[in-house]
């Protein structure tokens, strides 16, 4: 019996999660979410359960509003990236979720990556 698209997305998403648990070492994870509309990202903290830094393309002052393509997916991955800095984080575990590692969510890993952020 096939499976729903959902219930694959969901098994990829717990499948890369377990892996991060397993080698994280206690660094914070950069979580990405893509909607159809929107792209958006935390670095959030597992120990303590808080998020240290977010961007999302919903920020009115990025000037990406609305855009869910490769240019603004760069923009808040830079944008990611500086703010984790300045909350003191250098180095993050990357969590794609259930999304496959290419266009949009590579572009934000890129432009984290040039920003200064470590994984």
């Amino acid at each position: 019996m096939a499976l729903k698209k959902q219930e694959l997305f969901q098994k990829r998403r717990l499948r890369v999660r377990n892996k991060l648990r397993k080698i994280s070492d206690g660094r914070p994870r950069l979580s990405v979410h893509r909607s159809s509309k929107n792209i958006s990202v935390q670095v959030i903290d597992d120990v303590k359960g808080v998020t240290l830094a977010s961007a999302s393309s919903l920020e009115k002052d990025l000037g990406v509003v609305g855009k869910n393509n490769v240019e603004a997916a760069a923009k808040i991955g830079s944008a990611i990236a500086e703010r984790a800095k300045k909350a003191g984080v250098e180095e993050v575990i990357f969590d794609r979720g259930g999304f496959l590692f290419h266009g949009k969510i590579k572009a934000l890993a890129d432009a984290a990556r040039e920003g200064g952020l470590k994984f």
